[in-house]
């Protein structure tokens, strides 16, 4: 009887135990179900929000912004009366632009002596070349890649003429260090050493000029090397203009390309500042006011409108994507900005100037100054 009883208390004991469990089982079970719940209730309260925005993302994205630039043909179904007139006078632009070019052109090669004449031409063709790019680019925007490194490879060349314009202007190199053989030239200018004030002057000699001309000239080799360098890149899709990032090729080749034009244009302006007071009868300022505007226009305008284009600042106008749109607008400004470049370059490059005093002159003169000041502080003995 005591083994009985014994076996029924256990039993009993071992039945409490177990519904105490089984009951602890629940509340764990419901802790953990309450808990869940809060959890999608909380998930759930914020889906509807999610599902707004992207809902309200589809509505003000156009599946067109996100595609190429459209071909010739879409531009023209899309264009209206007033796309119609500004494509027609912006062409119209153009055209006049290279008609004043060619003959200037014609001017210059009868009327004025090598290797001025050479330098000329160039300088001269700057601006209808890239009026001529953006128009096409205008009408092709898929080739907008190609018309701005044309546009740039030629505008190489220009930085390189116009140094040796400066020279040209002096007589040649014979006689631009005949002239300033005895004086020293200032190398804190811009763009490279502007703050660097502390910096020496260095003489003029042979070697100092073919410095300057190798300085200027490595950007006009460069230019077109690193333009057919992107265009078999671009062939292989490993060069793609909106792929910004310090991974891809079109960073490092840009980022070279601007060491270089800063490079290039530092022999330029450094001539410039030594030439300017001597060159005044030659209308020498205008016309570096010119190539200047020309520069600015085509490499720093086009750099910004990019950039705005890449962040959005410039919205998409379908069938144009943000940076499609961003080079369609730089394209037009370009046109109506060299076509008045080209007209006031005309001006100044259309005419005969004075030439220059020889050095065997002035130093003449000079001299007969001299000698006459002597005579009259020892009263004409």
């Amino acid at each position: 009887m005591a083994t009985g009883s014994g076996a029924a208390e256990q039993d009993r004991m071992t039945r409490a135990s177990l519904s105490r469990g089984n009951g602890t089982a629940r509340e764990l079970n419901i802790c953990a179900r309450e808990a869940g719940v809060s959890r999608l209730a909380a998930a759930f309260s914020q889906l509807p929000e999610s599902i707004g925005d992207m809902e309200e993302n589809n509505e003000t994205i156009d599946p067109r912004c996100l595609q190429q630039p459209p071909l010739a043909g879409d531009i023209l179904k899309e264009l209206d009366v007033f796309g119609v007139s500004l494509y027609a006078i912006l062409t119209i632009m153009t055209s006049l632009s290279m008609l004043v070019f060619i003959d200037g052109a014609i001017y210059i090669y009868r009327k004025v002596q090598y290797p001025k004449k050479t330098a000329i031409i160039w300088i001269n063709g700057a601006a209808p070349v890239i009026s001529t790019m953006s128009c096409l680019g205008m009408w092709i925007p898929r080739a907008t890649m190609f018309t701005e490194m044309t546009s740039g490879s030629y505008f190489s060349i220009v930085v390189y003429q116009f140094l040796l314009l400066l020279i040209a202007e002096c007589g040649g190199d014979e006689a631009f260090l005949q002239r300033f053989g005895k004086s020293r030239l200032k190398i804190s200018t811009g763009p490279c050493c502007c703050c660097c004030l502390c910096l020496p002057t260095v003489p003029i000699t042979w070697r100092t000029l073919f410095l300057l001309k190798l300085t200027s000239f490595q950007f006009a080799l460069m230019k077109p090397v690193l333009t057919i360098v992107s265009i078999v890149l671009w062939s292989n899709e490993n060069f793609n203009q909106s792929h910004a990032g310090t991974k891809k090729a079109v960073f490092w080749i840009s980022l070279f390309l601007g060491a270089l034009t800063i490079l290039a244009l530092w022999p330029v302006v450094m001539m410039f500042m030594h030439l300017c007071h001597t060159l005044t009868s030659q209308n020498i300022i205008p016309k570096y006011a010119m190539y200047q505007l020309v520069l600015l226009c085509s490499q720093l305008q086009t750099v910004i409108i990019n950039l705005l284009a890449r962040n959005d600042v410039i919205g998409c106008a379908p069938p144009y994507s943000s940076q499609a749109r961003g080079s369609l607008m730089n394209q037009q400004l370009l046109i109506l900005e060299m076509f008045i470049i080209t007209m006031v370059t005309r001006g100044l490059y259309r005419r005969t100037y004075k030439p220059l005093i020889p050095a065997e002159v002035l130093d003449s003169d000079s001299m007969e100054k001299t000698k006459l000041t002597v005579k009259s502080e020892h009263g004409g003995v």
